[in-house]
């Protein structure tokens, strides 16, 4: 007898017991899904910021590299350098560059967004020092998400500015509000004519051709007009549409599992957890999950609010949730063991759902799964 698994073990980096498992053949079949509604000639920038929304960075970004993707997406230039490291090679625009790292930026070949010209100004010295020309950019223009971008008042001169630069515009895009919403159809119409006039003017004074980009996962969907020359497709491959449309069909592409660290019978008038918030009121079993807070499990799910699915069945949590694990009330459900499997989230309970219990949305679920939480990814 090899007795592989146990040489396997010995190898393991992280060996915590709670696991999110990242479906590739899920995360393959969404992006299949979305692009059944995207028109052949429209090219795709996939969203890997905050690890690929909890589920990894370059174990997404290569998946998405060798399936054609033609952009991906970052948050911050050191989410963008990882990727050039581990090898990925195609375009990564980064959406919140800041003036440290520039030099980042160049060595790297990464592509910032630009959305003031406090940052334009800024960029466009560092290149002139480096007699760099024709450096790739992206520009952001506010059309009502009110975060980051050029306003329509200034996007004139913003054009100006660009005219005689040193750079080479990639694409000109912006973000819709509440795309996914029917009754914000207006405003989402509202935007896409800011955003079209924006863009017209740079494109009339510069003379410029570049990428035009507004569609997200849910406009894609809704509104296929504003696919233009690329959409930009994020929560939507992990299985999380926030539309309901006959044709979608998507898979959660990700399971998050614990499994049970001890079981106890307690009797009515005792209590579990931190404060004795959890209260006992007939003869019960408690299972300890290890699962906490620190693992990324919302402690406001504490005290019934939040449930976990065991041997077919949901249990809810019992008590104050602690910071490395959980207790679960398991009274009724049968033949559970010490060392049983508890899925905190996946096919079986959607992530969806435990966002609703936590009065949260799946984007705060899935980015807040700890880093000492261990990624599986199979097919």
């Amino acid at each position: 007898v090899f007795q592989f698994e146990q040489i396997g073990r010995l190898l393991e980096q992280k060996v915590h017991q709670t696991v999110l498992e990242i479906d590739q053949n899920a995360l393959l079949h969404n992006l299949n899904e979305y692009q059944k509604f995207i028109r052949p000639e429209t090219r795709l920038m996939a969203m890997v910021k905050a690890f690929s929304y909890g589920s990894g960075s370059y174990e997404i970004a290569n998946l998405l590299q060798f399936q054609k993707v033609d952009y991906l997406a970052v948050a911050y230039a050191d989410e963008g350098v990882d990727l050039r490291k581990a090898g990925i090679t195609i375009p990564i625009m980064v959406m919140n560059p800041e003036e440290n790292t520039f030099d980042t930026l160049q060595l790297y070949d990464l592509e910032p967004d630009i959305y003031s010209f406090g940052l334009l100004e800024s960029f466009s010295n560092f290149l002139r020092k480096k007699r760099i020309e024709k450096y790739p950019i992206h520009i952001e223009i506010e059309t009502g998400m009110n975060r980051l971008g050029f306003p329509s008042f200034e996007v004139e001169k913003l054009a100006e500015h660009l005219k005689h630069s040193v750079f080479l515009v990639k694409s000109v895009f912006s973000h819709l509000v509440a795309s996914e919403d029917p009754l914000q159809d207006d405003f989402t119409r509202h935007q896409a004519w800011l955003y079209f006039e924006a863009c017209d003017k740079i494109h009339r004074i510069t003379g410029f051709h570049f990428l035009r980009h507004l569609a997200n996962s849910a406009a894609i969907i809704r509104h296929p007009d504003l696919q233009l020359d690329m959409v930009r497709l994020g929560i939507g491959l992990y299985g999380v549409a926030g539309i309901n449309h006959p044709d979608l069909d998507l898979v959660e592409a990700t399971t998050l599992r614990t499994t049970i660290a001890q079981i106890k019978s307690l009797r009515a008038g005792e209590s579990v957890g931190y404060g004795r918030k959890g209260m006992v009121h007939h003869d019960s079993l408690v299972a300890t999950v290890r699962l906490g807070y620190a693992d990324g499990y919302p402690r406001r799910l504490s005290n019934g609010k939040g449930h976990m699915w065991v041997r077919g069945k949901l249990a809810p949590v019992i008590g104050n949730i602690c910071m490395d694990m959980a207790m679960i009330d398991i009274t009724g459900i049968q033949g559970v063991s010490e060392g049983d499997v508890v899925i905190v989230f996946g096919k079986e309970l959607s992530v969806s759902q435990l966002a609703a219990w936590a009065e949260t949305i799946p984007y705060e679920i899935m980015t807040g799964i700890s880093q000492r939480v261990k990624r599986v990814y199979y097919e």
